[in-house]
């Protein structure tokens, strides 16, 4: 069933843990993801990066992940992820998206506000939710949101991304977003050192937000479960992960075909793949509800 995020946030912080928030930028790993979430009877949200949209325009795969949401027997969000240009953003609420990332985290306090603040009164008087960020997320070598791969970033070059807790609590009120994309530790792409979060600041900027903005964890892939634990029980509800998952479906590939000496056929490849990916992503369910 198809819901928005501010519905899907509300169970999460009910029933105390967090629901992954997967790229779906083809048909076999949208399969993947919505497969693994039915099969464990739990909520999931599926995005569109803007940065993927090269790949697979949002008109194409839009659809797509509206139809499959819509036949879910779990509660679906169909989100937009990291929508930085305005045009694009209106493309998504075109195709039909509930749920629309508005990142305007690379400019000034001042304008990030005043830019959520406009669009969040549009688009909830269309009955669309609206996640923001504060703190550049950061990106480096192998990211599958369009990162520098000549940047190798260590833990105290992330330390600078930092959000501050007391600009959280200014940020939400002022714009009235459903869910806030925070920095403590995390960042786009592949890590050069194990990460390692600020799971206080988590704390700090879950009880400086209003009750009804849910924070928001990006990066996740690569970072040790345990920390994951950590940050849900500190009050992330949503957490994004994908670049870990995409660089373990090609090792899969990879694998594959060298086994076979190159004769497996395309569609069996595919096929065995959709199935990695699927377990892959139950994983992922499973560690994010903390076994519940």
């Amino acid at each position: 069933m198809l819901v928005n995020l501010k519905e899907i946030l509300e169970i999460a912080e009910r029933e105390q843990y967090a629901i992954p928030c997967i790229n779906t930028p083809n048909v076999e790993t949208l399969r993947a993801v919505i497969g693994a979430a039915e099969e464990l009877d739990t909520p999931i949200i599926i995005d569109h990066a803007q940065v993927h949209d090269s790949l697979i325009p949002i008109e194409r795969i839009g659809p797509e992940m509206l139809k499959y949401a819509r036949e879910a027997s779990v509660p679906v969000c169909v989100h937009l992820d990291h929508g930085s240009d305005y045009d694009f953003v209106l493309r998504a609420i075109r195709v039909g998206f509930p749920s629309i990332m508005y990142d305007c985290s690379a400019l000034p306090f001042e304008e990030n506000v005043k830019k959520v603040k406009k669009f969040v009164q549009i688009a909830h008087a269309a009955g669309i939710t609206v996640e923001a960020e504060l703190g550049v997320m950061a990106s480096t070598e192998e990211d599958s949101h369009g990162g520098d791969e000549s940047r190798v970033l260590t833990n105290e070059d992330i330390k600078k991304f930092f959000t501050e807790p007391q600009e959280a609590k200014k940020f939400a009120e002022e714009t009235g977003c459903d869910a806030l994309a925070v920095c403590f530790g995390t960042m786009h792409g592949i890590y050069a050192e194990p990460p390692v979060l600020d799971i206080d600041r988590v704390k700090e900027i879950r009880a400086a937000l209003p009750e009804d903005c849910r924070v928001v964890m990006h990066g996740a892939s690569g970072v040790e479960f345990s920390q994951v634990k950590q940050a849900i029980q500190a009050g992330c509800s949503k957490i994004n992960y994908y670049s870990y998952m995409a660089k373990a479906a090609t090792k899969f590939v990879a694998d594959r075909i060298a086994e076979t000496e190159g004769k497996i056929p395309y569609h069996e490849l595919q096929e065995e793949a959709y199935q990695f990916m699927k377990g892959y992503a139950k994983d992922v369910i499973l560690a994010f509800k903390n076994g519940k």
